[in-house]
C-alpha cells in the first residue's frame, strides 16, 4: 500500500477522531488566549500603578509586585508540559487523589501560561504610551484605573494585537503538550490512531499538515482583522475634495 493510500485510509476511518481533536484544540486555544489577555491586562495595570506616598500601601504594592513578578518569571521560565504535570497531579496530591476535569484543567493551564506572557506585552504597551496622555488625564482628575480603562488600554490593545494574535497561534500548537495529562486534543487523537494502525509516519504527517493549515488560516484571518482595524491608508481631506 502506497503512502497516499495509507493516508486516505486513515482519514476515511478516523476522520471523526481528527475533527474532535481539531475542535478541542481550537476551543482550548481560543478561550485560553482570551482569558490570558484578561489576566495580562489586569496584571499589567497593577504593575504600572504609581508608588503610593503612604508607607503601608507602598509596602503592599512591593509585595504584590513581587508575587506578580514571580508568577511571570516562573511560567515564562518553565515548559508548559511541566506546568501541566505539576498543576494537574499537584492538585490530585493535595486533594487525596481527586483530579480536576481534564477540559477545565487544560483551560486553566494554558490560560495562566498565556497570561504570564501577555502581561509583559501589556506592560510594555502601557509604558510605550506618551507621558503627555498620563499627565493630561491626571490633570482632569482621573485616577490610575480610570486612566487605564478610558485612555491607555484601548490604545494598548490595538498596539499589542499582533503579539496577542501570535500567542493565539502559539497556543494552537502548544495544546499538543496537554496530551501528557490525557486531554483529548489533536495530538492525543493522533497517538490513538497511530497505536491502532501502526502507521506512525503517515498519521503524524497528517497531523502536521492539519496543524499547518490551522495556524496558516488563523494567521491570515488575524492579519485581515488588523488591516480592517487600520482602515484605509490612502485618504483625502474634506478640503481636498472640494
Amino acid at each position: 500500500m502506497s503512502f497516499f493510500e495509507t493516508v486516505s485510509k486513515i482519514l476515511t476511518k478516523y476522520w471523526v477522531l481528527i475533527i474532535e481533536g481539531v475542535g478541542n484544540t481550537m476551543l482550548i486555544a481560543l478561550i485560553s488566549t482570551v482569558i490570558g489577555l484578561l489576566i495580562g491586562i489586569i496584571v499589567g495595570i497593577i504593575r504600572t500603578i504609581p508608588a503610593s506616598k503612604n508607607v503601608v500601601l507602598r509596602w503592599v504594592q512591593k509585595i504584590v509586585n513581587f508575587i506578580l513578578s514571580a508568577y511571570i518569571e516562573i511560567f515564562r521560565g518553565t515548559p508548559m508540559m511541566v506546568q501541566a504535570m505539576v498543576i494537574y497531579w499537584g492538585y490530585a496530591f493535595l486533594s487525596g487523589g481527586v483530579t480536576l476535569p481534564l477540559f477545565w484543567s487544560a483551560l486553566f493551564i494554558v490560560s495562566i501560561n498565556t497570561g504570564a506572557y501577555i502581561s509583559e506585552i501589556v506592560r510594555g504597551g502601557i509604558i510605550s504610551i506618551s507621558k503627555g496622555q498620563f499627565e493630561g488625564a491626571r490633570a482632569i482628575g482621573m485616577n490610575h484605573f480610570q486612566l487605564m480603562f478610558y485612555v491607555v488600554i484601548p490604545q494598548v490593545i490595538r498596539n499589542i494585537l499582533p503579539s496577542v494574535s501570535n500567542e493565539f497561534v502559539i497556543n494552537i500548537k502548544d495544546t499538543s503538550v496537554l496530551n501528557v495529562i490525557g486531554v483529548v486534543e489533536l495530538f492525543y487523537q493522533a497517538t490513538i490512531i497511530a497505536k491502532n494502525t501502526y502507521e506512525i509516519f503517515a498519521t503524524y504527517a497528517i497531523i502536521c499538515v492539519i496543524y499547518f493549515i490551522l495556524t496558516f488560516t488563523v494567521t491570515r484571518i488575524l492579519l485581515l482583522i488588523e488591516k480592517l482595524l487600520d482602515g484605509k491608508k490612502n485618504y483625502t481631506t474634506a478640503k481636498e475634495n472640494k
